[in-house]
Order: structure tokens, then sequence, then C-alpha cells
């Protein structure tokens, strides 16, 4: 193989490869690495801490006077547990549910990583549950609408990782098609390719408007950006190795990208 070429997968057998009777194997340093299991866990166990130390106005992160105190808004509370929630949910399915196709990823990078994760997680509950913060404009009617739209959307974000889930319950790494089951969260797959980044976006964006906050707007909007390309990625390599592959499906977003 060529050393510019694709990596060999892990459970490839030497004598099982078209190159006939000599080869040349060409081997890459990686670096120091990490499990990804371990990647995600810091990741995410960060943001649920973080956001905490905001909402109950620990010392030296507001004025004196604040410390210890609560907010009299309900959409600050419900912010806390939507939040919670949502990074509870994902260090379940870190340890529960996900199976990854690659076991390790460069070390450096879960630095990076954390450092999006931890920092936006401190920007957006520095503000939220700051003393000055002022509820969102239309009150508890737009609260309780994007709390119903995001409960949807963690509870369609599960299903689908259950789904992706079961498609490799025998134990087997190959690249299959998802489909929808009878679970109507899964519908979704009718449409596009990666429903779990849809409904990700949508929890995110259901988020900005219970919130009504600057900073949960821009961490949607680079996630939507960062999740696009993910999607997009996944799509065309389902194309490029399923020839059956559905033509209705996009990437991310129905009938648009």
């Amino acid at each position: 193989l060529p050393p510019e070429g694709k990596a060999l997968k892990d459970d490839e057998i030497l004598q099982n490869l078209p190159v006939g009777t000599t080869a040349t194997l060409y081997f890459k340093d990686l670096g120091p690495q990490v499990g990804w299991t371990m990647v995600f866990l810091c990741e995410y166990a960060g943001p649920l801490f973080i956001y905490l130390l905001f909402y109950f106005r620990l010392p030296y992160i507001y004025h004196h006077k604040h410390a210890f105190t609560s907010s009299p808004y309900p959409a600050v509370t419900l912010a806390c547990v939507c939040h919670s929630i949502h990074y509870i949910k994902r260090l379940v399915e870190t340890i529960f549910v996900h199976r990854f196709s690659h076991g390790t990823m460069p070390l450096r990078n879960i630095v990076r990583n954390c450092i999006y994760y931890w920092g936006f997680a401190a920007w957006l509950a520095y503000y939220i549950n700051h003393p000055l913060y002022t509820p969102p404009y239309y009150g508890n009617k737009q609260v309780n609408y994007a709390l119903a739209m995001f409960v949807i959307c963690q509870a369609g974000n599960f299903s689908i990782h259950l789904a992706l889930n079961n498609l490799r319950s025998d134990g087997s790494k190959a690249r299959k098609i998802p489909y929808p089951t009878k679970n109507p969260f899964t519908w979704l797959f009718f449409f596009v390719s990666c429903p779990n980044y849809t409904y990700e976006a949508g929890a995110w964006f259901s988020f900005t408007i219970m919130t009504q906050c600057v900073p949960v707007g821009l961490f949607t909007l680079i996630g939507f950006i960062q999740m696009t390309i993910w999607a997009k990625g996944k799509h065309y390599t389902y194309i490029r190795d399923f020839k059956e592959y559905p033509d209705l499906r996009m990437a991310i977003i129905p009938f648009l990208l």
C-alpha cells in the first residue's frame, strides 16, 4: 500500500491482503494516544460540574453579596436542569451506548476539545446565572415551548444513538446503512443520514431560545457548523460505500443540507 493511503484496519490479516508474495509495510508513529471513552468522559464531565459552580454562585465568581444566592427566574433553574441532563445523557451514552470505530485519538486533541467544551460551558453559565440576567422576552410561554422542543430533541438524539448501537450489536465493526425502526424518533432516517446531529442542533437551538443568551447562540452556531461538516463527511462515505443508499437523504437538514 502507498504510505499516503488509508491505514489498515486493526482486524486485517496480512495473508488475506491482495498484495501477492511480497509487500512493503509502512509504519507511522501516531504519538501519545488516549482512548475515545476517556476523551468523551473528560469532555462531558467538565461542563456538567463547571456549570453548577456558576448556578450555585460560589464565592469569587460574582460579587460577594451574591454568593450562594439563587436566581428568581424559573428559566435559570430550567436551564441548569436541561444543561445537566444533556451532559449526564452524554456520559451515560459514552459508557453504555457508543461503539467506537477507532480505539484512540491523539492526546493533544483532548486538550483542545476540553478547552472548547469547558470554556464555552463557563462562558454561557456565567451569563445565564449572572445576578443581572433578564428572562426571555416572551416570558414563560417562550421558555415552555423551548423546553418542550429540547426534551423532544434529547429523546430523539438518544433514540438515534441506540439505533446506531444496535447496528453493531453482534460486535462487528463493518459499516451498515441505518434505517428507521418502530421508534418514531428514528423516522428522521428517511430524510437525513445523521439525524443524531439534527437532534443535537435542535436541542441547542431550543436551549438558545429558552435562555435568550448570546453566548449560547454562538455555541449553537459553531456546533452546528462543525456537525454539518461531520454529517457531510459521513453522508458522502455512505454514498461511496453503498450503491443502494437512499437518494432522498440529505446530510443533516431534510431536503436542504
